[in-house]
């Protein structure tokens, strides 16, 4: 049991960025992580269309994996999905929301951003987090189109990540903004890109040490933690899509050599 892999899945390259954070967190244990790229971006699909996608991922995982947890890198896909695959699966499942009860706790401007994309901009959760933790607190919530997209070709210099970010951005950069949420996954591989927009005293939070820590919590209690200190664990990663592409997207995104596998699912 506690040398089973953990599944990872995402839309997309969005995902690795939970994937570092839980390899700095749990070093021993072994991941499976899967970019279901053929059907990226999520952010842009009905609730049913997402259901019955992971559905197909975690039927995938525990088939050829046996994993022990699964963490649903994605806020979209954990927004409108992680009630069914609970109610259908009796394997730990670890969710992704963005980061607003910290924002909403930390703030001193009582000023707040959300990026997202479409989906989870719109999404009950958020709003239900909003409600929650933002009382007396103005919030701008701001749906993100092709953002996702753009991280997904790997190059972060380009010009489209550039035109995209300053158009959501614009508008609030001069407001006293003090904390950004990063409601999407694949946003913290832009934090230098909005830095430079934004003023530079605007915090900006993502899930992901959140999502480390909840994984290592759920291991803890349910005695499932791999207790291999001395070797480091091994990482699969797989696509839906272009397998080249992805390995050499991945490549850049986390500064070491990634090699995956096509698989259907």
């Amino acid at each position: 049991m506690r040398k089973r892999p953990i599944g990872v899945f995402d839309s997309g390259v969005g995902g690795l960025s939970v994937l570092k954070e839980l390899h700095k967190l749990l070093p021993g244990e072994n991941f499976v992580f899967l970019a279901d790229q053929l059907h990226v971006p999520y952010g842009e699909k009905t609730q049913k269309e997402l259901i019955s996608l992971n559905k197909r991922i975690t039927n995938f995982f525990i088939k050829n994996y046996d994993i022990k947890l699964m963490v649903i890198a994605c806020n979209t896909a954990t927004c409108y999905t992680i009630d069914a695959l609970r109610a259908k699966y009796s394997l730990p499942i670890v969710g992704t929301v963005p980061a607003v009860k910290p924002a909403g706790e930390n703030t001193k401007s009582k000023i707040i951003a959300v990026i997202a994309t479409p989906a989870t901009s719109k999404s009950q959760a958020l709003k239900k987090l909003i409600k929650d933790h933002c009382k007396g607190i103005k919030v701008f919530n701001i749906p993100c189109w092709d953002l996702e997209n753009a991280v997904e070709e790997g190059d972060l210099g380009n010009k489209r990540i550039s035109f995209l970010l300053h158009k959501y951005l614009e508008k609030i950069k001069d407001i006293k903004v003090d904390y950004m949420v990063l409601g999407c996954t694949h946003y913290p591989f832009l934090k230098s890109n909005i830095q430079e927009i934004m003023n530079s005293q605007v915090t900006l939070l993502d899930s992901g040490l959140a999502i480390a820590k909840r994984t290592r919590s759920l291991l803890l209690r349910d005695k499932m933690k791999n207790k291999n200190s001395k070797n480091k664990g091994k990482t699969i990663y797989l696509t839906t899509g272009d397998r080249n592409r992805f390995s050499r997207v991945a490549s850049q995104l986390l500064g070491k050599k990634i090699m995956s596998e096509k698989v259907k699912i």
